[in-house]
């Protein structure tokens, strides 16, 4: 077998590994109900997983929480500040999942955004969600620091999401208080299952694993 011969067999072989693993990872995912990263103290909060039989629920700071068998969820019945942070599971062999990282607040205004990231090409509505009333008040929203919006329905929609829609988002609520400020993500429709190799020293290969 010659140089190049062995060079194409083993970089096939790292491929076929790297698909594997991807998938393995798709299959396994960390969901959160509501669909949202703000939460007001003392609101329940509800973990599930899926695609794996077994799986740990960790918190970044205070470590591994409950164990939840396959098709289960994970309940916290009352969130506290201290409760904030990055989220994931893990299976019996340490593989994590993707990870969610939400905001508690002691205020009495949330920003309503999702806790997965939004699709490049789809509409999302981010709501301002006041803790003490449903009435409808003269509603401001944030990016980045930077004024962008105001109504009085306490939602902003934004049309055919782009990467350039990522950043800092907050919102206020007349009379009420302000929401912390948290991370829109969006994703492109390839973007879980692209590989970046080098085939060499001038070149990058993309690798596409179905």
């Amino acid at each position: 077998m010659d140089f190049r011969a062995l060079c194409v067999k083993l970089m096939m072989s790292v491929i076929i590994l790297l698909c594997a693993h991807d998938q393995k990872s798709d299959a396994f995912s960390l969901h959160i109900l509501p669909n949202r990263l703000q939460f007001f103290e003392y609101e329940a909060v509800t973990f599930y997983c899926e695609g794996v039989v077994y799986c740990e629920f960790v918190h970044k700071v205070k470590g591994k929480i409950k164990t939840c068998p396959k098709g289960s969820s994970c309940t916290i019945t009352n969130v506290y500040l201290d409760d904030s942070g990055e989220y994931w599971y893990e299976n019996e062999e340490g593989i994590r999942s993707n990870s969610i990282n939400i905001s508690i607040t002691a205020g009495s205004v949330i920003l309503e955004i999702p806790a997965v990231p939004v699709m490049e090409g789809e509409t999302v509505t981010l709501g301002c969600r006041n803790k003490t009333t449903s009435f409808n008040f003269t509603t401001d929203f944030y990016k980045d620091g930077l004024h962008i919006s105001t109504n009085s329905t306490q939602n902003m929609t934004i049309h055919r999401v782009s990467k350039s829609d990522e950043g800092y988002y907050k919102c206020s609520i007349s009379g009420a208080g302000e929401s912390p400020e948290t991370w829109l993500s969006t994703t492109g429709e390839t973007m879980k299952r692209s590989f970046f190799l080098p085939f060499n020293a001038s070149s990058i290969t993309t690798v596409m694993c179905e």
